[in-house]
């Protein structure tokens, strides 16, 4: 398994300023951009080429908070951790109001789908409005979620490493990796309303 803290030579820890994760990025991969081989050998190209997937492999996972903390993790514990199966008790309150915001703005929209009349759809567009109103609602929530989730794991890094090396080292794993868990599906919430949102607007 790739290291890519040690890829992008950064430090490995849960939480990392993606503006300097940027910058490194930048730097290591100009070297290796194909641009700046295209006069070299054809094993030089494909090592550049490699070296080059395998440094934005590493941006693209460490400069998002859930990929990170699960690489992070992986690395720590040399296993992999759980599969997104079941949702934290924490989310399953707001899961099963976020189910029926899908389930109803759904059927609103094949209702939409199958009205001709132009009187119909006038007032469907108006419906259609307040349905766009209620996903941005729920989708602000998320955000603020996803900004409180994100500000505990900057606590948990800036008491690094002494929760991880000490006797706290179970819990704060836990922690984080309900952490990653808690992210993904906030991710993968907010993707399906954006999706929603943007069928309500065609």
């Amino acid at each position: 398994m790739s290291d890519y803290f040690a890829l992008l030579d950064a430090p490995r820890r849960p939480w990392l300023d993606t503006d300097e994760l940027k910058q490194r990025f930048l730097v290591l991969s100009a070297e290796m951009h194909p641009d700046r081989v295209h006069s070299a050998s054809e094993a030089a190209k494909r090592a550049a080429q490699h070296r080059y997937t395998e440094l934005n492999a590493a941006f693209q996972c460490l400069s998002r908070p859930r990929e990170r903390v699960r690489h992070f993790l992986e690395l720590e514990t040399g296993t992999k951790g759980e599969q997104l199966q079941n949702v934290p008790s924490v989310l399953m309150d707001f899961f099963m109001e976020f189910s029926s915001l899908c389930r109803q703005t759904d059927s609103f929209l094949a209702e939409k789908a199958a009205a001709h009349s132009p009187l119909l759809r006038v007032q469907l567009f108006e419906r259609g409005q307040e349905w766009s109103e209620k996903i941005s609602a729920v989708q602000k929530r998320l955000e603020d979620w996803r900004q409180e989730t994100e500000t505990e794991l900057k606590r948990l890094d800036s008491e690094w490493p002494a929760n991880w090396n000490g006797e706290k080292r179970a819990a704060t794993r836990a922690r984080l990796e309900e952490i990653s868990r808690t992210l993904g599906f906030i991710e993968g919430w907010s993707s399906q309303l954006r999706e929603r949102y943007v069928q309500l607007a065609i």
